[in-house]
């Protein structure tokens, strides 16, 4: 049956195993066999359903938390579309996740005044002195550095980033980040950023 021997031998010894311990289940449970039927039915299919939900749990878990970023491989970042429809991703930005917007409209990365205090910058310090036209119209701008961006597991370190002075509910990620990658694209609901 086997090349080796010994292999041959163990699989001939978990048989019998197998065997004897399937008889002794039977002889012990005649009486109450249709319940132990019934009970065994249920364990495999116990069983089964953790194997299938173990096997799909990435998409499992895409659906639950669409702003989670995937890896596809070590260059690869999958991202997927929010029930609102938009592309939005939790980027850890100088160790605080932070969820933004993909705003390919956008030149920068931007972040509020909120999520800028969260990363240890405080707005009070900032020269708003650039501007940037916006859908609300015009705001004014401050650059600054972000000492560390990841995304997945890819990290950036010294990112230009901008935070924006006027009134702003989620922070941007935009094209100056995205140009990072050697490509992004849009396949369906999922958006592949690709280094």
């Amino acid at each position: 049956m086997f090349d080796d021997p010994d292999k041959t031998a163990h699989f001939f010894f978990l048989t019998i195993l197998g065997v004897a311990l399937a008889w002794g289940l039977f002889a012990g449970m005649r009486q109450r066999l249709p319940a132990a039927l019934r009970d065994a039915a249920i364990w495999v299919l116990i069983f089964f359903t953790f194997v299938t939900a173990y096997g799909f749990k990435d998409q499992f878990l895409a659906a639950l938390n669409p702003s989670d970023a995937r890896m596809l491989d070590a260059q690869t970042v999958e991202l997927n579309r929010s029930r609102s429809g938009s592309f939005q991703a939790v980027l850890r930005i100088n160790g605080q996740d932070l969820e933004l917007l993909v705003d390919t409209g956008a030149s920068d990365l931007v972040l509020s005044r909120e999520d800028a205090r969260r990363v240890g910058i405080d707005p009070s310090t900032l020269n708003f002195l650039g501007r940037a036209s916006t859908a609300n119209g015009e705001v004014s701008t401050a650059f600054v550095n972000l000492d560390s961006v990841q995304i997945g597991d890819i990290v950036d370190y010294d990112v230009g980033a901008r935070v924006n002075g006027g009134d702003l509910s989620i922070s941007l990620l935009g094209i100056s980040y995205l140009d990072r990658f050697r490509s992004w694209q849009v396949e369906g609901d999922r958006m592949i950023l690709r280094r």
